[in-house]
């Protein structure tokens, strides 16, 4: 399968192919942050308890502090010293120490406002490639332009490996000023750290809001503003620190939704009965917690594993930066941050409005559905390759296996959940820019705007896609009003705007 979130468990990357101001993180300087020290560290402090005193803290246990994010209780720390989450829990007020390269893990209600945003305009007719984008046609997304295009006041965050703020349809809607990378636990505004070095950032940010522009495709909500948030590096590993980094600079920074097509590295499960783990586990659902607080609708991909991440039995995919070691597993353990309570998880389908033959699913975890692509069950007239187009940097083209092009702007066709999740990322920045709903109550409003697809009577075709941890066979469970494959139906862009 080609595009794996390019190794990026941008998993939610695709198949083919998943911070903070001065007043939220205290920061060290980069060079004070690495300069002997070999790995990277979460501290968790005790619910409650303050972490002001985290640079002696962390300094007298033989480390040196990254960030201090206080409003969570969690610290980012560098250390050399093979013993020292193992000191630094001797304080009191720590809850739990983990060094996140050993044990990377995958990756509060707001009342609603009422009335659309200001600027929501109509953005009409094509562009030259859009004859291309079936996945558009099928969430009814050029009938809803015609209503709007979203509003330039909505902010979506693609919390991803960056995006190419110089690709000509994703130019005119970055927001320079919310943009950063997260990559080692703390935010960096310079345009040229968030750049995006992998190309799948760049792909999923042309799906949410690529312009109107007379140039290649048109996103889901074309009017609506891109805030890159990179949290992904190169290689497309997604650790946890920069998961936490990422939304703790949601969260300060206002983003109205965010996009998150990918799972922490390296484990694809995070197990709670394990120590390490479960500290990583609850700081990164602090901040998730923290972004969902201040407003933020979180919107993330189920995964590429055609797994029930409601009954999980085998892991035999971590970690994924060093040889995996099969375990079993159970409810105990989670896929942060689509198991997080609040995440809006998504699933794939293909043109057939089928679920994609690789998309994981579960009767819990599933909200929605939309078109990341199947390249071996639903190839069809619209959709010859079966996958979706969008953006890609014209520095990395030559890593795409199906580029187009249309002048200089490139595009790259992939398939995954990841190219599943922005869509529907895209359609909540539509609706809140119609109804001016947030957080939870655009959550409930999103799963309104659907088309119910039930559980298919005979699953046949999918015996030969067995889940890719542990072999079990794909199960769907639930009616047509909610199901583990669909949940509430594939999102439809015009019932959201309509």
């Amino acid at each position: 399968m080609s595009g794996r979130p390019t190794r990026v468990k941008a998993v939610l990357g695709s198949v083919a192919l998943l911070v903070a101001t001065a007043s939220a993180a205290t920061a060290a300087s980069a060079s004070a942050a690495t300069q002997g020290a070999d790995s990277t560290y979460i501290v968790l402090y005790n619910d409650g308890a303050s972490s002001a005193d985290a640079a002696t803290t962390v300094s007298s246990a033989g480390g040196t502090l990254v960030a201090n994010y206080s409003q969570i209780g969690v610290v980012i720390a560098r250390s050399s010293d093979p013993n020292f989450a193992a000191t630094v829990q001797q304080n009191s007020k720590v809850g739990g120490a983990a060094r996140t390269d050993g044990f990377g893990t995958k990756l509060g209600d707001v009342m609603a406002n009422s009335g659309p945003v200001t600027g929501s305009a109509p953005a009409p007719g094509s562009d030259h490639l859009s004859g291309l984008q079936w996945d558009m046609n099928q969430i009814n997304a050029p009938q809803a332009h015609a209503i709007t295009g979203g509003s330039p006041s909505v902010v979506v965050g693609d919390i991803d490996t960056g995006l190419d703020f110089t690709h000509p349809d994703l130019a005119p809607n970055v927001d320079f000023a919310d943009s950063a990378s997260c990559v080692g636990g703390v935010a960096n505004t310079n345009p040229a750290a968030w750049m995006d070095d992998n190309g799948h950032g760049t792909h999923t940010a042309g799906t949410i809001a690529a312009a109107k522009n007379g140039i290649g495709i048109v996103g889901v909500a074309p009017n609506v503003k891109l805030a890159a948030i990179k949290a992904g590096d190169a290689a497309g590993f997604f650790f946890p620190e920069a998961v936490v980094c990422a939304f703790m600079w949601a969260g300060t920074h206002h983003i109205n939704i965010t996009n998150n097509s990918y799972f922490a590295d390296p484990w694809l499960f995070n197990c709670r009965n394990d120590a390490g783990q479960r500290a990583i586990w609850v700081a990164e659902r602090r901040a998730i917690r923290f972004a969902q607080s201040n407003g933020t609708l979180v919107v993330a991909a189920e995964g590429n594993q055609a797994d029930d991440l409601s009954h999980p039995t085998v892991d035999a995919t971590s970690p994924d930066n060093q040889p995996p070691v099969t375990r079993d597993i159970s409810n105990a353990c989670a896929v942060v941050p689509v198991e997080v309570p609040g995440v809006v998880g998504v699933t794939a389908t293909g043109n057939l409005r089928e679920k994609s033959f690789y998309s994981s699913y579960g009767v819990s975890t599933t909200d929605v559905a939309a078109p990341g692509g199947d390249s071996i069950l639903q190839r069809t007239t619209a959709a010859p390759n079966g996958r979706v187009l969008s953006t890609y940097p014209a520095s990395l083209i030559d890593t795409c296996l199906r580029p187009v092009t249309d002048g200089a702007a490139t595009y790259c066709y992939l398939q995954g959940t990841s190219m599943a999740s922005p869509h529907v990322a895209g359609v909540a920045a539509l609706l809140e820019s119609a109804t001016g709903k947030t957080a939870g109550a655009l959550a409930a409003a999103l799963q309104q705007a659907t088309d119910p697809i039930s559980c298919p009577s005979d699953t046949s075709a999918y015996d030969f896609f067995p889940a890719l941890d542990g072999g079990a066979p794909q199960t769907c469970q639930g009616g047509a009003g909610h199901n583990s494959w669909y949940g509430s139906g594939e999102i439809d862009a015009l019932k959201a705007v309509g």
